[in-house]
C-alpha cells in the first residue's frame, strides 16, 4: 500500500488482484491470460472494442460471472485487513452500474419510485422491502440533489427517460456506499448538462481513495482525475498502466463521415448531401409515410408529449434533440404505434385505414432502441432476434421459412455478424447487441427507420459503418427519425430536425448546415417556437 501513503481512508476501500484470469461465454473465448490489480485510490477508463470484453471483465470483478478454471487462475479480494479467493464474501462493498442493471427493471415492469430505488441502495437489495424512515428520505435526497435529478425523486422510473434512468441508478450505486465502484459506460444516454453533473462527481473522488472503473467508447468521456488506463483486444490486454501514457486516442477517437464514405449513384448521392432533400418530398408531392397533428400522448396521468405537429416523408432524415426527459424516445415509440395519440390530436400513418392492423404498418417500419435489448429474452439466438424483424415481433411465433432465414442471413452479413447466427443474446456485448438491432430493423427493408439513439454504446468503427448503412436507405428513399444527444453524430445527409424540450417543439424544420448555422441559430433559440 506505499502507493497509497497520505490518501485519507485506504484501508476502507477493495483491492482486486487477477492473474492469468481466463473467461469463456457460450463455449467462447471472452478474456484470455489477463492480469490486473485495482488498488484503492486509483481511477481506471476501460477501452476497447465491442465485444473486448470489457462488460464481462467489470461483471467478473464484481462477482456476476466466474472465470473459466485452468488451474492458473489467482483472484484476491483485500478488504477490511482481510484477504479472500473470492469475490463472495465483498460482493455487497462492490456497486456495478450498467445497461443490464438497467435493462431489468424493464424487463420486470418494475415501476418503483426513483426514491425507493435509490432506498434499496441503502438496504442493497433489487426491490424495495420496507419502508424508508425519515433519515433514509433525508440522505437519498441529498444524494438526489448532489447528481441534479431531486425533481424525479416522486416518478416511476419506468417514466424516465434513458439518462434520468442512468443516473437514478448510480444515485443508488452511491447510496450503498460502494468500496468500489464498477461503471459500465455511465454516461451513455446523458445530455450534455447531466453528463457535465456525474462528470463533475467523478472528479470529486480525486480526493478520496474509492476506486472505481469507468468504460467507455468516448474520448471525451474520460475524467481529468483518472490515473489509470486499461484497454483490451478481443479479450486480452494491450495496455495496463498510467493513463497519461496510454493510447487512448487510438482506440476511442472518431473521424466525422463525410460524404465520400458512400456509395451509389451521382442523384443518390445529391438527395442525401448535407441540406438537401429529394425534390418531390420538398414541394410536397410525395406523401408522408407519417403525419402528426396537435398530437399529445400521457403516460401514467402524466402529459409527456404535446401540441406536436409535423410530418415525414420518404428519402428524409430527422434529426431528433433535446435534453433528458423532452420525450424523444415517447415520440418514437408514438410514431412506432406502441403509444396512442390523445384525444383530440392525430397520427396518419400511410396505408393504415379503419380495419387495417397497425401490425401492417409495424412490418414495414424498422425499430433500434434500448428497450428492445431488453425485451428479447436472452436464449434466443442472433439469427432469430433477426428473423423476428419480419413479423414486428419479439421472438418468432411461428417456425421460420426459407425467406426468413435467408433476409436474416443477409441482414447479418451487411453488418459483419455472419459468425453470429447461432449465439444467444447472453453471450453478446451491449454494442454487438446493438449491431444485431440493426439488422433486425434491416431485414424487413423497412420504408420507416427509427432509431432512439442508435449509436450509444458502439465503438468508433461501428458508429461510422451504421451511419454509413443508414446513409444507403436514405438514398433508396427510406425516411429515417434519429434521435442523438450528439452533435458530432448528425450524418452529413440528415434534412431535418425536431429540437424538443419538456415534450414540446422547440424548433421543427430543415437543417442549416454550417454556412447557415448562424441564421439558424436565432430560429433554434426558440424565434420561431410554439
Amino acid at each position: 500500500m506505499a502507493r497509497l501513503r497520505g490518501v485519507s481512508g485506504a484501508s476502507r476501500y477493495v483491492e482486486v488482484r487477477l492473474k492469468r484470469i481466463d473467461l469463456e461465454r457460450g463455449g467462447r473465448p471472452v478474456l484470455r491470460d489477463l492480469d490486473w490489480h485495482v488498488r484503492p485510490g486509483e481511477r481506471w477508463v476501460l477501452a476497447g472494442a465491442n465485444g473486448a470484453g470489457k462488460t464481462q471483465l467489470l461483471k467478473l470483478v464484481s462477482g456476476a460471472v466466474w472465470p473459466t478454471p485452468t488451474g492458473r487462475e489467482s483472484r484476491r479480494y483485500v478488504w477490511a485487513g482481510e484477504e479472500w479467493a473470492t469475490p463472495a464474501e465483498v460482493k455487497e462493498e462492490i456497486a456495478y452500474v450498467g445497461a443490464e442493471r438497467q435493462d431489468k427493471y424493464e424487463r420486470y415492469g418494475w415501476n418503483h419510485q426513483v426514491m425507493q430505488i435509490v432506498g434499496t441502495g441503502l438496504y442493497r437489495t433489487d426491490i424495495p422491502l420496507d419502508p424508508l424512515t425519515p433519515e433514509d428520505r433525508r440522505k437519498i435526497t441529498a444524494l438526489l440533489k448532489r447528481l441534479g435529478i431531486a425533481h424525479l425523486a416522486q416518478r416511476g422510473f419506468l417514466t424516465l427517460s434513458y439518462g434520468e434512468r442512468r443516473l437514478t441508478l448510480l444515485a443508488r450505486a452511491l447510496a450503498s456506499q460502494p468500496k468500489l465502484l464498477l461503471l459500465d459506460e455511465l454516461l451513455n444516454g446523458l445530455d450534455e448538462a447531466n453528463r457535465s453533473r456525474a462528470l463533475k462527481w467523478l472528479e470529486s473522488t480525486g480526493r478520496s481513495a474509492l476506486p472505481w472503473v469507468l468504460s467507455t467508447h468516448r474520448a471525451e468521456d474520460v475524467p481529468s482525475c483518472a490515473t489509470h488506463a486499461l484497454i483490451l483486444d478481443a479479450g486480452r490486454v494491450v495496455y495496463r498502466g498510467r493513463i497519461s501514457r496510454a493510447p487512448l486516442r487510438r482506440w476511442l477517437d472518431q473521424e466525422p463521415l463525410s460524404e465520400a464514405a458512400f456509395t451509389g449513384t451521382g442523384a443518390a448521392r445529391r438527395r442525401v448531401r448535407g441540406t438537401g432533400v429529394d425534390h418531390r418530398a420538398r414541394s410536397g408531392e410525395a406523401k408522408p409515410i407519417i403525419r402528426l397533428e396537435n398530437a399529445a400522448v400521457w403516460l401514467d396521468e402524466r402529459v409527456i408529449l404535446q401540441d406536436l405537429t409535423f410530418a415525414v416523408h420518404p428519402g428524409e432524415c430527422w434529426v431528433v434533440h433535446g435534453p433528458n426527459g423532452s420525450g424523444k424516445t415517447t415520440l418514437l415509440r408514438t410514431l412506432y404505434g406502441d403509444y396512442g395519440v390523445a384525444l383530440g390530436g392525430r397520427i396518419h400513418r400511410a396505408g393504415i385505414e379503419p380495419g387495417v392492423p397497425l401490425e401492417e404498418f409495424k412490418r414495414r417500419a424498422g425499430f433500434v432502441a434500448a428497450h428492445l435489448q431488453a425485451d428479447h429474452p436472452q436464449e434466443l439466438t442472433v439469427s432469430e432476434i433477426v428473423q423476428s424483424g419480419r413479423h414486428a415481433s419479439i421472438g418468432l411465433n411461428d417456425a421460420p421459412v426459407a425467406a426468413d432465414r435467408a433476409a436474416a442471413r443477409r441482414a447479418l452479413s451487411l453488418f459483419g455478424l455472419e459468425g453470429f447466427g447461432s449465439r444467444t443474446r447472453v453471450e453478446l456485448s451491449y454494442g454487438q447487441m446493438r449491431r444485431v438491432l440493426f439488422a433486425r430493423a434491416w431485414v424487413a427493408q423497412p420504408k420507416l427507420l427509427l432509431l432512439d439513439e442508435p449509436l450509444a454504446g458502439v465503438d468508433a468503427p461501428t458508429r461510422s459503418v451504421l451511419l454509413h448503412r443508414i446513409g444507403e436507405l436514405v438514398a433508396g428513399g427510406t425516411a429515417v427519425v434519429m434521435s442523438t444527444h450528439h452533435r458530432e453524430e448528425w450524418p452529413p445527409y440528415a434534412t431535418h430536425e425536431l429540437h424538443m424540450v419538456n415534450g414540446r417543439a422547440r424548433y421543427v424544420g430543415e437543417i442549416r448546415w454550417p454556412h447557415e448555422e448562424r441564421r439558424a441559430g436565432a430560429r433554434r433559440a426558440g424565434k420561431h417556437g410554439p
